[in-house]
């Protein structure tokens, strides 16, 4: 499952990490930062000041029985 990660700047110097599942497997950094850049001029989340940066987690997950 791959996961996208959103990082934003907070303006107390922290970082909130904001989190999708199944993320599309061609999805851009174009993409993922125009989202973020709505996210923020839309205050969508409080007290964010700035983009900390994005990334996709791969993991898998192998059933043993």
């Amino acid at each position: 499952m791959k996961t996208l990660r959103m990082q934003f700047a907070l303006n107390d110097g922290k970082e909130k990490t904001v989190s999708f599942n199944y993320v599309r497997e061609n999805v851009t950094s174009g993409e993922v930062e125009n989202a973020m850049d709505v996210i923020l001029a839309q205050s969508v989340l409080p007290n964010v000041v700035g983009l900390a940066g994005a990334d996709i987690v791969d993991r898998t997950i192998t059933p043993l029985f």
